[in-house]
């Protein structure tokens, strides 16, 4: 098959090599879920990780040949991706995050498939539509629940930061997309009701109980986009308060999903034929316990 998408080159139809780079990375499930997809699909492409820096990250790239196809590319290279990108998709130009790299022969072309992968993961819950809700966090994946929440028809979302100047960069985001962003610290001892909590804090992030429990208390279903640390502080006191909390293993699956759309059709809108049982397959990798 020779890849030809609006805007792109001619993508060498030999190129199978893909990898995912970022530091760390040893905890990436990815390669276990591209492999899947590729069996189910009849793709003899390769899959692998790379522990890459910023600092190592143009070179890096500017190593690989013909043979390869594409990136995916987790934290913290999501901005340094977004600067080398020959063009760009809407999502990325919102968030101003690559975490999908096409390498066409013309550039490599830059797409943001976190997005996506939060819209499709809450989807699997039922949640189509969010007049309102909160973000917990305000680093680089807020802007992504941000513009995910857009999509979903939110209007007003609640943004619970340490800093709380830090939200400023959302608010601003915000008002293009037609939300109100409004801040609240952390130090708040109740929060307005939501139906939805999207967490972007790092797993690890430390969370003291009376905090979370007064998130929990008004926080609707919970999406907490870690899975490598689990359960993470919030995702305890949803326990604790008896809501339902998801971890970021939805996102992780349906942001593979629209990665490959694009390596395979140079388009994240494109659906993969076969895909219902590729999709199938990455579930079944994730309901397995991660290897060590």
């Amino acid at each position: 098959m020779v890849l030809r998408a609006p805007g792109l080159g001619v993508l060498n139809p030999a190129a199978a090599r893909l990898e995912v780079w970022g530091d760390p990375i040893a905890h990436s499930r990815s390669p276990q879920l591209h492999a899947a997809a590729y069996d189910v699909l009849g793709l003899d492409w390769s899959y692998g990780r790379r522990r890459v820096d910023e600092a190592s990250f143009a070179a890096e790239l500017a190593s690989l040949d013909e043979s390869w196809r594409g990136l995916s590319l987790t934290m913290p290279l999501k901005g340094v991706a977004h600067a080398a990108a020959v063009s760009i998709d809407r999502r990325a130009e919102l968030t101003g995050a690559v975490n999908t790299l096409l390498l066409d022969p013309a550039g490599p072309r830059g797409f943001n498939t976190d997005v996506g992968g939060i819209v499709r993961a809450l989807a699997d819950d039922g949640i189509a539509d969010v007049p309102r809700a909160r973000v917990v966090g305000a680093g680089a994946t807020a802007t992504s629940a941000l513009v995910a929440l857009g999509e979903l028809g939110a209007r007003t979302v609640e943004v619970v930061a340490r800093r709380p100047e830090a939200v400023e960069q959302l608010a601003t985001l915000g008002r293009r997309l037609g939300i109100e962003v409004t801040a609240a610290p952390f130090a708040a001892s109740a929060f307005h009701a939501v139906s939805l909590t999207i967490a972007t804090l790092p797993g690890d992030a430390p969370v003291a109980d009376a905090a979370a429990d007064a998130l929990a208390a008004s926080g609707g279903l919970l999406l907490d986009v870690v899975y490598g640390h689990w359960p993470t502080s919030l995702s305890a006191a949803w326990e604790r308060a008896g809501g339902t909390a998801r971890s970021g293993l939805g996102m992780l699956l349906h942001q593979a999903l629209l990665q490959i759309r694009i390596f395979r059709h140079g388009d994240p809108d494109t659906a993969l034929g076969g895909e219902a049982e590729a999709l199938r397959a990455m579930r079944r990798v994730l309901e397995a316990p991660a290897a060590a």
